[in-house]
């Protein structure tokens, strides 16, 4: 295996020090090291960070190659410093089987640019009826511990409360897209002042707020293990708090353009902006940062959702819901938490790394940047300035609602077991 020497760089943002990686580890830290046999990188002035989880991605893979495949995912996650990410469920067909999430797996596999780990689905089919395959993905090759619906909610009472029941056999999680169905039909946008200007259907906070509080409470009574996906409200963010001081086993996410955007993008009626959950207020973006600030909230995860042209680029009722998020969620981070002084880049690591990769109970990332630790690193450049052009994204998809904005940060080097998969931003 490769021996490489990063020198001078700051470490979760601190002093500037040299890191030798050599057998796929981090073999030395230290001011001053040598290695005659290593291949050099300058990172003065840049941030060392453990290599990135994504607990929310959207890979397509089987059944929408148009879209993405797990290949060209993969890559987007390299170029965004992710050594790993969870693949959403919701393919064709739906990865509700042992086989279908050991496909996934093998392709993650074949491409080697991050480790691909499926996300299970709860109910066959995603239809919310009856519990898919949960202990044979669990034992499987793929080892999977993730399970969600996404895109669907398992709105069921009890389907919600046997799968939670179900997963405490193998410290599994069951991650809730929460959306009452009932309260959303026909929904195109946030429900409130914006919505009715436009003339176009609310979607309220409460639909996502009443599943949240039902949930933390059916994880509270089964004692099992709850993630909650997206969460985009201020209220949702009260009813998290108010269940993490109760002690209880619950964990949530928020995306990027959750900590950036808001519905007033919509009056564009521009359907890249179209997204499940919809943007919320800018009340909304302060409380969800604020949040991920003091950790109620407790990683980022970027629910990277590509779609064709021909799905985005047509009119707003039936535009698909999704953006991608895989290349661009670290600048974002950076700008909207780092950048306004609500975390340091220790905090990062947290957000973006160590507590994804314990969600996701994954061995070998998420963990310290230490001697006789797996290589999994992100280098990033701090002081860089890019603006994102569509055509330059490695996704298989142009759906980015960032497209135009300069944005700070750049991954320059990616590491994955001491190989890089990027290098000068660049696939290596």
């Amino acid at each position: 295996m490769s021996t490489y020497l990063i020198k001078d760089a700051k470490v979760l943002g601190g002093d500037a020090q040299d890191v030798l990686i050599r057998d796929g580890l981090i073999a030395g830290i230290g001011a001053g090291l040598t290695a005659e046999d290593a291949t050099v990188v300058d990172a003065a002035g840049q941030i060392l960070l453990p290599g990135l989880v994504d607990l929310h991605t959207h890979l397509r893979e089987p059944g929408r190659e148009d879209a993405e495949t797990v290949a060209t995912g993969a890559n987007a996650a390299a170029l965004g410093g992710f050594t790993a990410v969870h693949a959403m469920a919701n393919t064709d067909p739906v990865a509700d089987t042992a086989g279908t999430v050991e496909q996934v797996w093998r392709l993650g596999q074949e491409s080697g640019r991050c480790d691909v780990h499926p996300v299970g689905a709860v109910t066959v089919g995603l239809e919310g009826k009856r519990l898919a395959e949960l202990g044979a993905m669990a034992d499987s090759a793929a080892r999977v511990r993730v399970f969600s619906d996404d895109g669907k909610c398992v709105d069921d009472a009890v389907i919600m409360r046997r799968a939670l029941e179900y997963v405490k056999a193998f410290d599994g999680v069951v991650a809730q897209h929460a959306q009452e169905p009932r309260l959303t039909e026909g929904a195109q946008m946030n429900e409130g002042t914006v919505s009715g200007e436009l003339g176009l259907r609310g979607w309220p906070a409460v639909a996502e707020e009443s599943i949240i509080a039902r949930d933390v409470l059916l994880t509270a009574h089964v004692g099992s293990r709850l993630h909650v996906c997206h969460v985009s409200t201020a209220g949702s963010v009260e009813i998290l708090r108010w269940a993490k001081s109760k002690g209880w086993n619950v964990t949530a996410e928020v995306t990027p353009h959750h900590l950036l955007l808001t519905d007033e993008l919509v009056r564009s009626y521009d359907p890249v902006y179209k997204v499940n959950p919809p943007l919320r207020t800018a009340a909304d973006v302060t409380a969800l940062r604020e949040a991920l600030a003091d950790g109620t909230i407790d990683a980022v995860a970027t629910d990277h959702a590509p779609h064709p042209s021909e799905d985005k680029d047509c009119e707003w009722a039936v535009a698909a819901m999704g953006m991608l998020g895989l290349e661009t969620a670290l600048s974002i981070v950076q700008e909207t938490m780092v950048d306004t002084g609500l975390l340091d880049w220790a905090g990062v690591a947290d957000r973006m790394s160590t507590r994804p990769a314990d969600i996701g109970r994954l061995d070998g990332h998420g963990r310290p940047i230490a001697v006789g630790e797996p290589a999994n690193l992100v280098l990033v450049d701090p002081g860089a300035r890019r603006t994102v052009e569509p055509s330059e994204l490695a996704s298989r998809s142009r759906n980015t609602p960032y497209a135009g904005l300069v944005l700070p940060g750049r991954v320059v080097a990616t590491f994955l077991r001491g190989e890089p998969t990027v290098i000068d931003g660049k696939l290596a």
